[in-house]
């Protein structure tokens, strides 16, 4: 009796254990897809207007100057996972008159060529900063980084120490992220585009302003709690915009206001 009613419990294992199996190798092989979703932002590249050669790709973007020519800094921008760069144009030259503005689209998003991973983001970004600078060499350079370009950004930070940090619901790594929502799953051994946050900066020295979202969504607020905790000691600031989402944050009032006031005060310290 024993010997019947086990040999069908092993089966029902083995289905389970077949269909766990059969999830993590969906996860894994897609799990790009889930990260880097740059789809909705492709646009022709005429719609651009500058470009920067990598070894295998040409990357695309924007670059803004000061309707006077007159820039007393550089400001870069980082985007989120599936956010078009190029809506954040009008809002940034407004609120940074005084900057010259670089955007490029990450890999497979907006006007740039092939396909990303954290790898190859990092070395672009880092790129892109060196560009900046050799462009710009006497001017203080300000990097800004909304969501998964704050990882982005904390790894230029690591290698680069620019002279400011601008961090937009940060978290401490995708890896947790991920793990708070997948927690069934060993996202430890699958996930291959971690974003150690965290990690890249403690090795950056700058001031650092961080601007959460209370009602955020998509980066849960223990993620930019755990950021923070991992910044104790640094230069941090905070503002914290208590009724906006992940999305809404940029239409919260005081939001730009805060970057130019950090960044506008940073210049004139430098």
């Amino acid at each position: 009796m024993l010997t019947k009613l086990l040999k069908p419990l092993l089966w029902l294992l083995a289905l389970c254990l077949a269909i766990y199996v059969c999830i993590c190798s969906y996860m894994f092989a897609h799990q790009r897809q889930l990260i880097f979703n740059g789809n909705e932002t492709r646009l022709p590249a005429n719609s651009t207007n500058f470009s920067l050669q990598r070894a295998d790709v040409l990357l695309r973007g924007w670059q803004l100057h000061p309707a006077d020519g007159k820039a007393q800094g550089s400001v870069i921008y980082f985007g989120g996972n599936a956010e078009n760069i190029a809506r954040r144009q009008e809002q940034l030259a407004h609120s940074l008159p005084h900057s010259d503005i670089y955007m490029l689209a990450y890999r497979g998003y907006g006007a740039s060529e092939g396909e990303p991973t954290q790898d190859l983001l990092e070395r672009d970004a880092t790129a892109l900063f060196d560009e900046v600078k050799r462009l710009h060499p006497q001017q203080p350079i300000t990097v800004i980084g909304r969501s998964l370009g704050t990882g982005v950004a904390s790894a230029v930070a690591d290698l680069r120490q620019p002279d400011k940090l601008v961090l937009v619901t940060p978290f401490d790594s995708i890896l947790n992220t991920v793990r708070g929502m997948y927690a069934w799953l060993p996202v430890e051994f699958l996930l291959r585009d971690p974003f150690d946050s965290a990690e890249h900066l403690r090795n950056y020295h700058g001031p650092i302003l961080v601007l959460r979202a209370g009602l955020d969504q998509v980066v849960l607020p223990e993620r930019t709690d755990a950021l923070l905790q991992s910044l104790n000691g640094k230069a941090v600031q905070v503002q914290a915009f208590a009724q906006a989402n992940h999305s809404s944050i940029f239409r919260a009032a005081g939001f730009w206001s805060a970057i130019e006031k950090f960044v506008d005060k940073h210049k004139k310290e430098a």
